[in-house]
């Protein structure tokens, strides 16, 4: 069990199954060891956490100002804006996509520039050919974007349908960039037309 948490611990990435498995053994039960390391954390100012189809050990949210007051801010969040928050929610949702099947769903071309931003942010990268004529690039998420939201896998995006269901979540609500609090990062664009802007 130390040996798994050590390596944990040690790895600035989350740790895999596979990689646990090779320090542990196949026939070792690794949720079983992970399940003991957590409870041995319970009450400590860190836990650990499946995040990007690993663990990681991370502090508890309750301790981010005094951290911040120690050592300062080390923040690595990508800086976006709410065009680019909306493309990739879409992408998140809908992948793999094309850039014409966006702009299709914003009613606007969804710009070169503003998929290279998502893509140097390394949150999207290339996926399969579409197989519709000329054969388009495709858009999906990555292993960066589950770390920068705090996610295990897609499974764990709050389910589309019962967005729309509650009346949270529509196309209408995302063309008009109103959308649920948290999602943006960086700064924020006011006005529908900076939004739509940003995406021909």
């Amino acid at each position: 069990m130390h040996r798994v948490e050590a390596t944990i611990f040690a790895a600035n990435e989350p740790v895999g199954r596979e990689t646990l498995a090779r320090i542990v053994g196949k026939s070792c039960s690794i949720d079983l060891l992970i399940d003991n390391i957590r409870e041995e954390l319970r009450g400590r100012p860190y836990d650990l956490v499946a995040i990007a189809g690993g663990w990681k050990h991370l502090t508890q949210p309750a301790y981010a100002n005094a951290i911040r007051a120690a050592v300062g801010s080390s923040e690595t969040k990508a800086n976006l804006k709410q065009s680019e928050v909306l493309v990739l929610m879409c992408i998140a949702y809908f992948q793999p996509i094309t850039r014409g099947e966006l702009s299709s769903f914003f009613g606007k071309e969804v710009s070169r520039d503003l998929i290279g931003h998502l893509r140097g942010a390394k949150l999207i990268a290339s996926g399969p050919r579409s197989p519709t004529p000329g054969a388009p690039y495709t858009y999906v998420t990555t292993k960066d974007f589950l770390l920068e939201f705090g996610l295990d896998t897609l499974r764990d995006l709050p389910d589309f349908e019962a967005l729309e269901d509650a009346g949270l979540l529509s196309k209408e609500k995302l063309l008009a960039g109103d959308f649920p609090t948290g999602l943006a990062g960086g700064e924020k664009e006011h006005e529908t037309d900076v939004i739509e802007d940003q995406l021909s």
